[in-house]
């Protein structure tokens, strides 16, 4: 059974930090790309960042460029987002996606609010 299960949202303050983690299970995690996406109250679901599956290549989306970083632990089968300097404009559901050619897989999301 294919599973992805974030964790690690919550609520933060501006310029605060949070890690989220998405562990998952029932595939083969180290041959899929990774994906970060957030989905904001009445936005469009948005790519806010990528890590490949061999070399662990990344690519962000720019309005998180320099603040977010996304890695993965292919040992652990998680992958992880390390976001600084949060904003109130980050503030969304955020769903971690394997995928590999045609085949995808979501977790269900967790919750990040930034606010004071």
């Amino acid at each position: 059974q294919v599973q992805l299960v974030e964790s690690g949202g919550g609520l933060v303050q501006p310029g605060g930090s949070l890690r989220l983690s998405c562990a998952a299970s029932g595939f083969a995690f180290i041959t899929y790309a990774m994906n970060w996406y957030r989905q904001a109250p009445g936005k469009e679901r948005e790519l806010v960042a990528t890590i490949t599956s061999a070399l662990g290549f990344t690519v962000y989306a720019d309005s998180v460029k320099g603040r977010f970083t996304i890695s993965r632990d292919n040992a652990k089968n998680t992958v992880y987002l390390q976001m600084n300097s949060l904003k109130p404009e980050d503030t969304a559901v955020y769903y971690c996606r394997a995928v590999r050619g045609s085949t995808e897989y979501w977790g269900q999301g967790t919750q990040v609010t930034v606010s004071s």
